[in-house]
């Protein structure tokens, strides 16, 4: 059976817009009976709500209703009353309607942030190709021999037909160090005789590690190939090599001659 004030209120709630919500609670004593509350109808809460749940007194929304109303409400809940309209002859300017936002000034957009610059690629070594003569001539007179391209392409040629392709260091696609190796088998010695024949790194490629690179590869090949020992020989005039040669373990056991034929 239903509550004529109640009804009264959910009416007067109707007439503003409103909705009476209703505790769902029938049983008296028991915890929200009898509880009632306001929402708009989107079902946002408005006035003695708590979540979904009514929490307000009868006494309490119609007192809110009534104090709501006092503007444009009459004496009766039921009745609704027509403000007039006041005449002005000055046009007053209209406001903004309370959600809508403020305007916010545009914001410069954020710059881009910089790529990181990708890192150099690393060294690596190969067997030499015909196709490296041109810049291996550049390594090999920097060393102070004379030899043409023809001559450079034809002994790699021949050497990787031997077994003993030359090494070349490259960055990226650039040549950039050249390591020969020898095998030789002599009457005196138990197991053959491994040689760096010739060590070379371009200037603007040097303190890169491409040196000690070049020599490990050697020293792998000629200890593959059944040598037990690997000497190097290098001019007299070339002090930093010698120290480089015995940083990597290379001791000086004795003294190079040649004679031209």
């Amino acid at each position: 059976m239903s509550d004529p004030r109640i009804d009264q209120l959910a009416e007067s709630a109707r007439n503003r817009g409103l909705k009476l919500v209703r505790s769902r609670v029938r049983k008296p004593g028991k915890r929200g009976f009898g509880k009632v509350g306001l929402t708009n109808p989107s079902g946002q809460a408005v006035f003695g709500m708590d979540g979904k749940e009514p929490t307000g007194t009868p006494d309490e929304v119609e007192l809110y209703l009534r104090n709501l109303g006092a503007k444009d409400w009459g004496a009766s809940l039921d009745l609704a009353v027509v403000p007039r309209k006041r005449k002005s002859s000055a046009k007053k300017a209209v406001p903004a309607a309370a959600n809508d936002p403020e305007p916010r000034p545009k914001s410069e957009p954020r710059p881009k942030p910089r790529p990181e610059p990708e890192p150099p690629p690393k060294p690596s070594i190969r067997p030499a190709k015909p196709a490296d003569a041109k810049v291996l001539v550049e390594l090999i007179e920097f060393l102070g021999h004379d030899i043409d391209e023809k001559s450079v392409r034809r002994n790699i040629t021949n050497l990787t037909k031997a077994g003993e392709a030359p090494l070349v260091a490259a960055i990226g696609r650039q040549v950039v160090g050249l390591c020969g190796i020898h095998r030789t088998v002599t009457v005196h010695r138990p197991a053959p005789l491994g040689r760096i024949t010739i060590l070379v790194v371009a200037k603007e490629a040097q303190d890169l590690g491409i040196g000690r690179m070049l020599v490990d590869a050697a020293e792998q090949l000629l200890k593959k190939a059944g040598c037990q020992l690997v000497e190097v020989t290098s001019n007299d005039r070339r002090t930093a090599a010698h120290a480089f040669y015995r940083h990597l373990g290379y001791e000086r056991t004795s003294i190079r001659f040649f004679k031209k034929l």
